[in-house]
C-alpha cells in the first residue's frame, strides 16, 4: 500500500512564495516517477512538474521559471517551490507517484488559493 500526504498549501497574496511537500509511506520500491499535478477552479487536472529517480526534471511550459520540484529519497518526500505566485496559480495541488508502466498513486490534495 503507497500512501501519499500533501501539505504547506494555503491562502497568500500574490507574488509571494510557497513550498508544498509530499510524503510518501508504503511500499515504494521501484517507484519511478514523482511530481505534483494542479486543477484550477472548473478545469482538468493539469501537469505541473515531475522528477525520476535518477533526479531527472521535467516541467510544463506554464510552470518553467517560477516552479521547482525537488525529492529527498531519505525523507522520502518530493517538494514544490512555487515563487512570485499569481492569482491563476489558484488550484488543488496533488502529488503522484508512479512506477513504470503502472497506474500512478494520488494524494489527497491541497489547496493553494493566491489572492491579489
Amino acid at each position: 500500500q503507497v500512501q501519499l500526504v500533501e501539505s504547506g498549501g494555503g491562502l497568500v497574496q500574490a507574488g509571494r512564495s510557497l513550498r508544498l511537500s509530499c510524503t510518501v509511506s508504503g511500499s515504494i520500491f521501484n517507484m519511478y516517477f514523482m511530481g505534483w499535478y494542479r486543477q484550477p477552479p472548473g478545469k482538468q487536472r493539469e501537469l505541473v512538474a515531475t522528477i525520476t529517480s535518477d533526479g531527472v526534471t521535467n516541467y510544463a511550459d506554464s510552470a518553467k521559471g517560477r516552479f521547482t520540484i525537488s525529492g529527498d529519497s531519505a525523507k522520502k518526500t518530493v517538494n514544490l517551490q512555487i515563487n512570485n505566485l499569481n492569482p491563476e496559480d489558484t488550484a488543488v495541488y496533488f502529488c503522484y507517484a508512479q512506477r513504470i508502466g503502472r497506474p500512478a498513486y494520488w494524494g489527497q490534495g491541497t489547496q493553494v488559493t493566491v489572492s491579489s
